[in-house]
């Protein structure tokens, strides 16, 4: 694993020659002065700029998209479980812990479709969404490059509509994580189906607002996720992840925004995908975009790194999602 364009201040990355991996965060907290903390923040190479610019441009990039995308109008995953937890009386030290506080609110209400129901009502009260004439807005920023698919793990329909923005007629579908969730009809209308730049697809692995259903939300539904995706993967089997998304993932660099190295749910499916889908962790050149991560020191970071995706190459960006597109604009701009 490679941690990337820290500088002399910075602990040192281990150098590996197979392929690199950006990630980007926010501030940490950290044991050098706060001029250094400074200048650890934000400094990618320019080669590793260029290569994502590269692969942007040229279409040739899948994205997943994280909550982080959406924390200027959404609220955060530890926002929500506070709410959540207010709700439904959680008793726990932690009311933070999303996937916990919403296992324990299905457990008393005897029914977590009304659990989810109500997950989508906090994030649809108040009707706001981004400003997708910004062009520093990450759903609005992905939108502009031709790209043909899109992952995310979250529930909103934000990167439909930056696309929309855009003139481009985007695709949505969910994916079956489980057996009360058809697979969608276009799937298995079209297996040859394959995406477009002007007619891109939105893939939601964990559900869709519309479909509350469809939320991968509490515990017991994460691990009916990787249960069922270990299934498939092992059974050589495609309704999870029909061709073109396979396809996405094993045949084009990956790029990561709006996760945090605390989240589970980005550990959890980025170990995964590494583990079932080896050809992923072969790729080169996959970036991510990572979110903050408070209390750690940039020890602690990259031996948590080092630790959950030791077979996965990876370059550093210590800096937030805003800084990150207002960067990768500024240095578009630049270059040819």
């Amino acid at each position: 694993m490679m941690i990337r364009a820290l500088p002399a201040a910075c602990p040192q990355g281990r150098k590996n020659t197979t392929g690199h991996l950006a990630v980007t965060g926010s501030t940490v907290r950290n044991e050098h002065p706060a001029d250094e903390v400074e200048q650890c923040m934000g400094e990618m190479r320019d080669e590793d700029w260029e290569r994502l610019i590269y692969q942007l441009r040229a279409g040739h990039c899948t994205p997943f998209v994280g909550a982080g995308a959406s924390a200027s109008v959404l609220p955060s995953g530890a926002e929500l479980s506070e709410k959540l937890a207010a709700m439904c009386g959680y008793p726990g030290p932690n009311g933070t812990e999303l996937l916990r506080v919403a296992q324990y609110a299905g457990v008393k209400y005897g029914d977590l479709h009304y659990v989810k129901n109500r997950v989508r009502d906090v994030l649809t009260e108040d009707a706001k969404t981004p400003d997708f004439t910004n062009p520093n807005e990450p759903h609005a920023l992905l939108a502009d490059f031709p790209l043909p698919v899109y992952l995310t793990t979250n529930y909103d329909d934000f990167i439909v509509q930056a696309l929309a923005t855009r003139t481009k007629s985007a695709i949505a579908a969910i994916c079956p994580w489980t057996e009360t969730i058809a697979p969608d009809p276009l799937f298995a209308e079209t297996p040859g189906f394959n995406p477009s730049p002007a007619t891109p697809l939105v893939y939601h692995l964990h559900g869709a607002m519309r479909d509350p259903a469809s939320f991968v939300l509490a515990e017991d539904d994460y691990m009916v996720f990787l249960r069922n995706f270990i299934i498939e993967r092992t059974n050589g089997t495609t309704r999870m992840f029909p061709p073109s998304i396979l396809a996405a993932l094993t045949t084009r660099p990956l790029l990561f925004v709006g996760y945090s190295l605390q989240d589970s749910t980005f550990r959890m499916l980025f170990q995964e995908l590494g583990r079932s889908i080896p050809a992923i962790s072969r790729r080169r050149h996959v970036s991510i975009q990572l979110a903050p991560t408070s209390g750690y020191t940039i020890e602690d970071m990259e031996g948590l790194l080092n630790w959950y995706y030791a077979e996965w190459q990876i370059s550093v960006y210590w800096g937030g999602i805003d800084e990150f597109c207002k960067e990768l604009r500024e240095r578009m701009g630049a270059m040819p």
